[in-house]
């Protein structure tokens, strides 16, 4: 009896033991994997599952992946400055000068923030699934093939004649709706914006620009909010989440610069068949219990 009572005491102490916190050496590469994916249309919370998962560390959650994405969307403002300061003086002018309300740099501004207000409505009323249900294997790998056929379909059949000048107001939300799928580890964010963009005739330049600017508010503003529980949660702590967010800001400036490059004059069908491979991939490792899907 007082075996058995011993034996049931050391499994509930198991099952309650803190998970093990994301290391100094565990941060690099998930910062580097954070920069590499985050602008790729191959969705960088879902390669940050999947790793985490494939070396057995702990998952570094909803706010470890929010908070690093801080650092690739600071490559983003970074990179184009120009662009988003132009966009921001002629925003605010607006409203000191209301004769300008016609400029293209303050509709760009009125289009980001109403393109904003899906995934912000959608990730507040949503939190707790994202950081828990969402987060599960087999989902991150159907919704990885799923979403890669839909932008090898939209990537086939773009018309690709609409310019960012051309850009609607129904076309913002419908890009916003199409951003909201991010919430989904998987789905990727500029995957999911650029297709909504290519399904819509926007050239590939255009969708990828728009889908990097439409990003910014969005990214930051959950970012920020996450970081509220990095110091809360046992499995991630500020150190490492800081070294990893510096890292994917270095990695992901990098990257922005090649995908701009790359979609002027290429498709977008590599990565449709890398997500498919990747997807089918983690489904064979999920079926042979190589990969646990929680």
């Amino acid at each position: 009896m007082h075996l058995a009572v011993v034996a049931e005491h050391a499994a509930r102490l198991a099952v309650e033991a803190p998970p093990e916190p994301v290391t100094w050496g565990q941060a690099v590469i998930l910062g580097i994997l954070q920069g590499l994916t985050e602008f790729l249309p191959i969705s960088s919370s879902g390669h940050l599952l999947i790793a985490s998962q494939l070396f057995g560390w702990t998952d570094p959650g909803a706010a470890f992946t929010a908070v690093t994405q801080i650092g690739t969307e600071t490559a983003v403002i970074i990179y184009f400055w120009s662009d988003i300061a132009r966009i921001a003086r002629a925003w605010l002018g607006q409203f000191r000068r209301p004769g300008t309300r016609g400029d293209p740099d303050v509709r760009m501004g009125w289009l980001v923030i109403i393109g904003s207000l899906p995934i912000a409505i959608l990730g507040f009323a949503f939190d707790d699934q994202i950081e828990t249900v969402a987060r599960n294997l087999y989902l991150v790998s159907f919704t990885l093939i799923g979403f890669g056929i839909v932008l090898g379909i939209a990537d086939r059949t773009a018309r690709s004649i609409k310019t960012l000048d051309q850009l609607t107001w129904r076309d913002g939300l419908i890009y916003g709706a199409c951003q909201a799928l991010s919430l989904i580890p998987g789905v990727s964010r500029s995957g999911a914006t650029i297709s909504g963009g290519l399904f819509m005739g926007y050239t590939r330049e255009a969708a990828t620009r728009y889908a990097f600017l439409l990003a910014i508010p969005a990214v930051m503003g959950a970012g920020f909010y996450q970081a509220l529980d990095i110091g809360d949660d046992p499995a991630v702590a500020w150190g490492p989440t800081i070294l990893a967010t510096v890292i994917a800001f270095s990695v992901g400036l990098a990257v922005i610069a090649w995908l701009l490059r790359y979609v002027a004059t290429r498709s977008y069908m590599p990565f449709v068949v890398y997500r498919i491979a990747l997807g089918t991939l983690v489904l064979v490792l999920l079926a042979t219990g190589v990969l646990e899907s929680a």
